[in-house]
């Protein structure tokens, strides 16, 4: 598998993209038709994920691109307007529209204006077995022939129907579908005339889509006719004329009765629809049951993810392979062997590549990412991802974000650095500045919450530090919400049916996604360890102490802590082992206990997950978020500490 980050236009000819709404099973039917020959990659000027590949045809070898979902052509969400984009940008050789045989009626109005855009189109109807569970069949033929396209139905999960997909796509290729010209209807089509006739530029899509989109008030639409046209402003003044209020409704409302027309003669009722899905899926998006269920899952996943992966697992690489074998092998061939010491603490010591960066990389953080990929694919090909975002989408709304971000955030809880990368699921730049905000402030890793603990003295203790924290954050969060310029997440998302997921669909998806991570992190943990070193050998970490040690003591804790804070930055758990060494030595009292501990805890994120919120969010969201963890770390332990001096604790 490669890795690479490149623009379209670098793309290999015939570029198929792959197309579709969320959860239709792309995603699968791209891993079939690649094998495991795929990279990911930010689609240049966003933060939005696509996987692009080679699949060979028949040996023609063509470039296949999953693109975010997508499921209308008027683009709300970023995913869909990166997907738009390439539509546009890619000037695909062939698009292949994936869609949910059970979801057909939904889907196909996107096939219909993908026609009208004048791209080659293939139909994929994916998990036509669930269409046949529903009590239906189709007459794919009859669906061929009344769309003028190749129409093929796959079962991606069980890799049928994809030799089929292979040679219509070769055969699209090769000729040129003509597909159904739609009639939408006297006055519309008129406005479409109209509007066509006076674009004079070549466009990457038809001017009958793009007509179509600016009778809509696309705005990607006007920009890029605004940039094309010798004379923009004739095109806004007709626009101005002939646009008429509805027009997107009386478009959905066209192409909902054609396919209900083409779907009439193409679905066949076998017998009666069972529906016992329909009461499952009530049980799990229903506030008091679903609630229930969301608590077992997120118990499920702290217990495989925190306790198997973060603690089994992590213990036994760290200390029996790391610690027990590799370190100390390795400090004293390099004791032996380098006269230099300042290079010996570049590999080896306490904080070297190998001893901190590596260690930290293989021993802890892969074997939770990998555990977490497992149960994360579960997750995702069950079903249960839309039906959870539901559920909680009401909650998470007031703090700006939706649904989805449940999933990052409690992962937090085992590691921020992994859950900072997994705001990738997120739809908008601003839910994805939100949720990396509130893993970087209040959140604490698995790690840091073991020491946060063992170290609170009682139950008490425990209470208030929760109540602190949680508290801290959701205020944060609410006022991030109402400053971090961006709308509210619009959050729509298509049910799929609950299914069993495949065990080869999960393990090829963990190992693409694990053989992602490894090439992306694992240079910032290297990177980390560098910094680390030159911090100490250049004297700049006594620095750091000497000016950090002003605001320890301004909220009433031991000058020594101040050296727990800094390194608290380079490893969370690491700050709090550090505060926890002074408690068992008796140098902190039960107040200060307290306030060390809630302060370290909303304290900066760790230098990982600050290096990787750095690649995600970029160098001013990242530094604008690590000051304010600082400011309400150091504001919170004041208030914290004056209000329990004032109670006389």
């Amino acid at each position: 598998m490669h890795h690479h980050h490149r623009s379209s236009g670098e793309f290999k000819r015939p570029i198929v993209l792959l197309i579709g709404s969320p959860n239709v099973g792309k995603s699968t039917l791209f891993y079939r038709l690649t094998g495991k020959y795929a990279w990911i990659s930010n689609y240049p000027g966003t933060t939005v994920d696509i996987s692009i590949g080679r699949a060979h045809l028949d040996g023609v070898e063509v470039t296949l691109v999953d693109t975010p979902g997508m499921g209308s052509i008027y683009a709300v969400t970023e995913d869909e307007k990166v997907s738009r984009k390439m539509l546009f940008e890619t000037q695909p050789d062939l698009v292949v529209h994936v869609v949910d045989a059970s979801n057909m009626d939904r889907m196909l109005p996107l096939t219909l204006l993908l026609i009208q855009g004048g791209y080659r189109v293939v139909l994929a109807v994916n998990a036509v077995d669930e269409l046949e569970k529903l009590g239906y069949r189709a007459n794919f033929e009859e669906l061929e022939r009344r769309l003028g396209i190749p129409v093929v139905p796959t079962i991606a999960v069980r890799g049928i129907g994809i030799d089929e997909l292979r040679s219509a796509m070769l055969q699209a290729l090769r000729g040129r579908p003509k597909g159904l010209q739609v009639n939408l209807g006297d006055e519309l089509e008129d406005a479409i005339r109209r509007v066509a006739s006076v674009l004079t530029a070549d466009y990457p899509v038809s001017k009958r889509l793009l007509a179509i989109l600016l009778l809509l008030g696309d705005e990607e639409a006007l920009k890029m006719v605004s940039r094309a046209e010798a004379e923009p402003r004739r095109i806004t003044a007709l626009l101005e004329a002939v646009s008429r209020q509805g027009v997107r409704q009386a478009l959905e409302y066209r192409l909902a009765r054609i396919t209900d027309e083409i779907l009439k003669h193409v679905l066949l009722a076998v017998r009666p629809a069972p529906r016992p899905m329909g009461r499952l899926d009530e049980f799990l998006v229903n506030p008091v049951t679903g609630t229930l269920v969301l608590a077992a899952v997120l118990v499920a996943l702290y217990l495989f993810v925190g306790v198997v992966g973060a603690q089994m697992v992590v213990d036994f690489l760290e200390e029996k392979v790391f610690e027990g074998a590799i370190n100390p092998a390795l400090n004293s061939f390099l004791e032996e062997r380098l006269p230099y010491k300042w290079l010996y603490e570049l590999v080896g010591g306490d904080y070297g590549i190998v001893t901190l960066g590596l260690r930290y990389a293989f021993a802890i953080i892969l074997p939770i990412v990998s555990f977490f990929f497992i149960a994360f694919s579960i997750i995702e090909d069950s079903g249960y991802l839309p039906r959870l975002a539901l559920l909680i989408d009401r909650v998470l709304k007031k703090l700006g974000l939706s649904g989805k971000a449940v999933i990052p955030l409690v992962l937090g809880l085992g590691c921020d650095t992994m859950a900072t990368v997994t705001t990738r699921i997120l739809e908008t730049r601003r839910e994805k500045i939100l949720a990396t905000l509130m893993l970087a402030l209040g959140i604490p890793c698995s790690a840091q919450l073991g020491v946060v603990m063992a170290m609170l003295p009682g139950l008490h203790a425990l209470l208030i530090w929760v109540l602190v924290v949680s508290g801290v954050l959701m205020v944060v969060a609410y006022i991030a919400s109402k400053l971090v310029p961006g709308e509210t997440p619009f959050f729509i998302m298509e049910l799929p049916p609950l299914r069993i997921p495949s065990p080869r669909n999960m393990a090829m998806k963990t190992l693409v996604r694990l053989e992602w991570y490894l090439k992306e992190v694992i240079p910032l943990f290297v990177l980390a360890s560098v910094l680390i070193w030159a911090g100490r050998l250049t004297g700049v970490f006594d620095m750091v102490i000497s000016a950090l040690a002003v605001p320890v003591e301004l909220i009433g804790l031991p000058r020594e802590s101040a050296v727990a804070f800094l390194y608290g930055f380079f490893r969370r758990d690491y700050g709090a082992a550090g505060l926890y060494d002074l408690a068992m030595e008796g140098l902190m009292s039960y107040r200060q206990i307290l306030v060390s501990v809630v302060t370290i805890t909303l304290f900066v994120p760790c230098i990982a997950q600050f290096l990787v919120m750095l690649r995600e969010r970029g160098l001013k969201t990242a530094v604008a978020i690590f000051i304010l963890a600082v400011t309400v770390a150091f504001a919170v332990g004041y208030i914290v500490n004056q209000i329990m001096i004032l109670a006389g604790v």
